[in-house]
């Protein structure tokens, strides 16, 4: 019995080691319309923000935008990853001081970064907070804030 539990966990143990369990996640079930992006508007990358305080403002081409919860074909809204790598793209997108959501349908919002360089990107998610597939994803800017 004792050989065939060590066979067991040495499998187990292999199998999280493999290639397979290290690939990034794949997207979710939403498909992106063909030719769809999104992106930020303002602030431009490398810009210096003064204060802090400031107003992200982001764009979306062959999508649209709607609330989080309304299942509509080829729609979707926006989150603003602060500081963060993209999440994984087959789970809920985290709603945290650095994954802001904007299930409003909002595609600007008044954010204060404190002190320091930062990083800022877009991640339109479906009506309930998954990547679409393929996921759309703006690049990712820096901003530093004096």
């Amino acid at each position: 019995m004792k050989g065939i539990v060590f066979l067991a966990i040495a499998a187990l143990a292999m199998l999280a080691l493999s290639p397979v369990a290290s690939a990034p996640a794949a997207a979710g079930e939403t498909v992106s319309p063909p030719g769809a992006r999104v992106w930020i508007i303002w602030p431009k990358d490398g810009e210096v923000i003064h204060g802090g305080k400031l107003w992200v403002r982001m764009g979306a081409k062959g999508i649209g935008i709607a609330p989080a919860g309304v299942i509509k074909k080829n729609t979707g809204h926006q989150h603003l990853i602060i500081d963060r790598p993209l999440p994984p793209f087959d789970e809920d997108i985290p709603a945290d001081k650095n994954h802001l959501h904007f299930g409003g349908g909002q595609t600007e919002a008044r954010i204060e970064l404190p002190p320091g360089k930062h990083t800022l990107q877009v991640l339109m998610g479906d009506y309930d907070h998954i990547p679409h597939d393929p996921p759309l994803y703006s690049e990712r800017i820096t901003v530093t804030v004096p």
